[in-house]
């Protein structure tokens, strides 16, 4: 479950920061009821960035497909990579 804070707590940035660090996941903050900002461990932020970093991959390759990209057999594709860089 999500922990909503108020902005206030952000006084306390000891705790908010172990809050952050023990759930692993983002903080959120309302200023008067509303949500305001999301805070989060640097850990946290890199898992996310390089999920969608992955998605946006994964997509593309989808787009390419769709357009008629070839396709590699995944087996002969790192068995010619293998042979090439490793002998």
């Amino acid at each position: 479950m999500p922990q909503i804070r108020p902005i206030t707590d952000l006084r306390n940035t000891n705790e908010i920061s172990d809050i952050c660090h023990a759930k692993k996941e983002p903080v959120f903050i309302t200023k008067n009821g509303y949500g305001d900002l999301v805070i989060m461990s640097i850990e946290t932020y890199e898992q996310l960035t390089e999920l969608s970093a992955i998605d946006v991959a994964i997509s593309e390759a989808e787009e390419e497909v769709e357009k008629g990209a070839e396709l590699l057999d995944a087996k002969e594709t790192l068995a010619s990579l293998r042979r090439r860089h490793f002998g």
